[in-house]
């Protein structure tokens, strides 16, 4: 792994104050993603690194900024944020040093542009997110926010031989990202029920096992016996998309494969622990084997050296 400044120099970026300002996105997404930050330093061919920076700062930004308040609060605030992102892709001069950041990798990965107007135009599900009524639309959720958010990483791995390579590439993706924010949904039930008044299970799935929010706020015993068979519901059809994407390690260069290979592995025990603890998902989310994501970490690492 080489010191970010020569990171930055071998991708051409030598500007003193670019420097500064790829250091400091680096600075932050090391604090609030340390695992994923790690992660990429160490399986990710080098000259990936300051534009898989700048695509993580930048998703991070944007949910700092539509994440809290009223609806029409964060609606206004998604306005003004993508208006400015525009702006400086279309060559006006930044005043954050996340959109400077972001401009410069996009005029380095041309293909980040319309990644980042999907990520823009996608945003508005995230605003409006209070929970999901059916399966239908927990899925235009993954359609509209996750998979366009998922994509701004994923773009910079894509090998785009040809489009049927690129719509493959794309579509396991889909089934990657369904299956994580799945995972997601399950681990972060019991927070999500206390400050938010609702999770990203669809409520007829609820009541089709006779809970609510209210009752996994409160837990019972016998709440904790019911939420055990919806999250191995909710947990299988994680498993069958996280099936079908480890298609996704075959379809990417040998020098991304690591990468590719250590996300999949890393949402496998994750999976696992959730349905380990079932029920008890009430009660707080479900932590994954430190052992086992360190030895997904050094196996992928050998052989990212190897593939380097």
């Amino acid at each position: 792994m080489p010191a970010w400044i020569r990171t930055l120099r071998q991708a051409g970026i030598t500007e003193p104050n670019l420097q500064a300002a790829y250091g400091h996105q680096r600075t932050l997404v090391k604090r609030f993603k340390t695992e994923e930050y790690w992660t990429v330093r160490l399986l990710l061919p080098a000259h990936l690194h300051p534009p898989v920076i700048a695509a993580v700062a930048f998703m991070h930004e944007t949910d700092q900024r539509i994440d809290t308040g009223a609806t029409d609060v964060r609606k206004r605030a998604l306005s003004k944020w993508a208006t400015a992102t525009r702006d400086v892709l279309s060559g006006a001069q930044p005043s954050d040093q996340t959109l400077q950041v972001l401009g410069d990798a996009v005029s380095r990965q041309p293909q980040l542009q319309q990644r980042v107007e999907d990520f823009l135009q996608g945003a508005r599900h995230e605003v409006d997110y209070a929970g999901f009524e059916t399966e239908d639309e927990l899925q235009a959720y993954i359609d509209g926010y996750s998979l366009p958010a998922f994509m701004l990483l994923a773009c910079l791995l894509d090998p785009a031989e040809n489009a049927k390579a690129a719509d493959d590439f794309e579509h396991r993706c889909r089934d990657l990202i369904e299956a994580m924010q799945r995972v997601d949904f399950l681990d972060d039930l019991a927070e999500d029920a206390a400050e938010q008044g609702y999770v990203g299970i669809p409520s007829k799935d609820l009541a089709r096992h006779a809970l609510s929010v209210t009752d996994l706020r409160t837990p019972t015993g016998a709440v904790r016996a019911r939420l055990e068979q919806l999250v191995e519901e909710q947990a299988e059809l994680a498993h069958l998309r996280l099936a079908v994407s480890r298609q996704l390690a075959s379809l990417v260069p040998r020098q991304t494969r690591p990468f590719i290979t250590a996300m999949l592995r890393v949402q496998e025990l994750r999976l696992q622990a959730v349905r380990r603890k079932g029920g008890g998902l009430a009660d707080g989310g479900a932590r994954p084997s430190i052992p086992g994501l360190l030895g997904v970490l050094a196996r992928q690492y050998v052989a990212a050296l190897r593939a380097r």
